[in-house]
């Protein structure tokens, strides 16, 4: 059944993210996952607010995605990995579900065409991690992620669940090592651009028209890479942010048959 067809009555209203303070009673149930970021009620040192993830109170649709975040090796994410020798910028995005006119939803931006890097591409919000954000092997990436997407999409974080981690990947061609933190909107905020000379647009692409068929290509850089992506809200979504949507809607066992060979080309100076 695709995740749009169920019904959305478990969604949550209250609009904040629990703390240790908050829900003691709740800690057993929280995963730990010291190898995927950190993804642990504890406290950074220096911290009051402790970041939470668990999956207690989701929408029936999102389980899928929670139960495959708890399961998936990275290989099966992609063959790009973080370096052996520890090299790369640490990095952070927010995968983050919500709920919208037509169903389960998934927030994405556009980046500036004038950055250095992936520009004019759409993406999850997500960027580098700063010192403030703590520590990179436990929940600095939460932070940052959480921090990169109101700074970018003006989102309120006190409205997001975080419900899990996948495993770190690389990103070659700039050399960050990213982690993907999986939200869900629990209490939507008004989101828009923030800075122009970061972000183009912020947008919301129906889990539905992902799924669909008619909406999925494979590109094919010059260099010969070829790679899954989406052409939806007049946008082509490909590199890295298509692989994971891809693997995503794959283990999530919402993927619907599509033609592989039909093909986009990309411009080389992609």
């Amino acid at each position: 059944m695709q995740p749009y067809e169920q019904g959305h009555e478990q969604r949550r209203a209250d609009g904040q993210v629990r703390t240790r303070e908050q829900a003691p009673e709740r800690r057993d149930a929280q995963r730990c996952e010291p190898d995927r970021a950190g993804a642990t009620d504890t406290t950074d040192a220096g911290r009051d607010a402790a970041v939470v993830v668990t999956t207690e109170g989701l929408p029936g649709w999102l389980e899928p995605v929670a139960r495959a975040a708890r399961t998936i090796e990275p290989l099966q994410l992609s063959r790009f990995l973080p370096p052996e020798s520890g090299a790369g910028r640490q990095s952070a995005v927010l995968i983050l579900f919500g709920e919208g006119e037509r169903g389960p939803e998934l927030l994405l931006m556009e980046r500036s065409g004038s950055l250095r890097s992936h520009a004019g591409q759409p993406s999850f919000p997500g960027g580098a991690l700063d010192p403030e954000d703590g520590d990179q092997a436990t929940t600095g990436p939460l932070r940052a992620a959480l921090r990169e997407a109101e700074e970018e999409t003006g989102l309120d974080p006190r409205g997001v669940q975080l419900f899990g981690v996948l495993p770190r990947l690389y990103i070659p061609v700039s050399s960050f090592v990213v982690t993907p933190v999986l939200g869900w909107w629990r209490a939507p905020s008004p989101v828009g651009v923030v800075d122009p000379a970061e972000t183009a647009r912020v947008f919301t692409v129906p889990v539905a028209d992902l799924t669909d068929p008619a909406n999925r290509v494979t590109t094919r850089h010059p260099s010969g890479h070829r790679g899954p992506a989406f052409l939806v809200e007049s946008a082509l979504v490909w590199g890295f942010t298509a692989g994971v949507i891809d693997r995503i809607l794959h283990f999530a066992g919402w993927e619907r048959p599509w033609d592989r060979a039909r093909q986009v080309p990309l411009d080389w100076r992609a």
